[in-house]
């Protein structure tokens, strides 16, 4: 049974930063697609950043680029989103999602919810003006 696990939430001001986690359990992330995704109150949860199971093919949401940077670190088990220059507008409970097996190399394929098959229970961000 895989699980996926975040951490790094918190308060932070804006144009701080924040790196938050993901940690698998059940399995590992090597050959394996990865995504952040984050859910405001009121909102659809969207798309935030990924990379496809090459960690060449990164993608990034247009309002986090730049600023947020999706990693891995293959001997931790762990998926890293490190966020600078944080906004109000990204107060959101983030969510790491992963998907095993050969995929589509396309943004369009990563951003989308439907491509992952498991998914933390997510971790709270508060950025304060």
């Amino acid at each position: 049974q895989v699980q996926l696990v975040e951490s790094g939430g918190g308060l932070v001001q804006a144009g701080g930063s924040l790196r938050l986690s993901c940690a698998a359990s059940g399995r590992t992330f090597s050959n394996c697609g990865v995504g952040w995704f984050r859910q405001a109150p009121g909102l659809e949860r969207e798309f935030v950043a990924a990379f496809s199971r090459s960690d060449s093919n990164t993608f990034y949401a247009d309002s986090v680029k730049g600023r947020f940077t999706i990693s891995r670190d293959n001997a931790e088990n762990t998926v890293y989103l490190q966020m600078t220059s944080l906004k109000p507008e990204d107060t959101a409970v983030y969510y790491c999602a992963a998907t095993w097996g050969l995929r589509p190399l396309t943004q369009t394929y990563w951003s989308s919810k439907s491509a992952y098959n498991y998914w933390g229970r997510g971790t709270q961000v508060t950025v304060s003006s």
